[in-house]
């Protein structure tokens, strides 16, 4: 059994669906820019193909067109700011979580497919503001996730070695983006994404609920 001081020295977190609960915000956003452009239902499996991954690469599924592409994120984007504040909330426990881990001496990232300014919105509307060291957006980087770029940046940043590390996510890409960087790796049970999702790439650790966030650490 690993005791405190094998543990890892730092935990990187993706954000939406993983600390934050703004998985309704992102699908009714999605699904206003399809009707706005295409005037298509909104098809669920197709939204979590590409839930976890930045807005281009997304929309680049329905269009080759890059000015296409562009309106469809500037739509986007417009009705998810205009109802953020109102929506976006921690799940119950993962602040608690945070807050515990900080104290017990990790060293704390967000890595994100969104741009790094909405990161720092939503942890600031859902009480997380200032916990975290390192936030690593989309815009950060060349190679989102699933690729290692993200957490490697964070890791880098934080001084912390990535045998050290948990990449903690809800989605398949984010448990990709950790093993590629030499991560531990943790899902979580209470994103959007059914299991069989990760039948690719498997997680190290299942957690079911917020509160094993604390035993990261071991």
């Amino acid at each position: 059994m690993r005791g405190p001081c094998d543990g890892p020295r730092a935990v990187l977190f993706d954000l939406d669906g993983t600390l934050i609960d703004s998985i309704q915000l992102i699908e009714d956003s999605y699904r206003h820019t399809l009707a706005v452009h295409f005037g298509r239902e909104f098809d669920r499996e197709g939204f979590l193909a590409g839930l976890g991954r930045p807005l281009r690469w997304q929309f680049s599924q329905w269009s080759q067109d890059e000015a296409e592409i562009l309106r469809m994120i500037q739509t986007y984007r417009a009705h998810n700011l205009a109802h953020h504040d109102a929506m976006v909330k921690p799940f119950a426990g993962a602040l608690e979580a945070v807050r515990e881990l900080k104290r017990s001496g990790a060293r704390l990232g967000v890595v994100t497919s969104k741009l790094r300014a909405g990161a720092h919105r939503g942890l600031a509307c859902a009480g997380f503001e200032g916990l975290f060291e390192v936030v690593v957006g989309a815009d950060d980087v060349h190679e989102p996730k699933p690729a290692a770029e993200p957490a490697l940046l964070a890791l880098r940043r934080l001084g912390a070695d990535p045998a050290t590390a948990y990449m903690v996510g809800d989605s398949p890409h984010d448990i990709q983006c950790g093993k590629s960087a030499g991560t531990r790796t943790a899902a979580v049970a209470w994103g959007p994404f059914p299991r069989h999702y990760f039948a690719g790439v498997t997680p190290d650790l299942w957690l079911e609920t917020p509160a094993q966030l604390t035993g990261l650490l071991g």
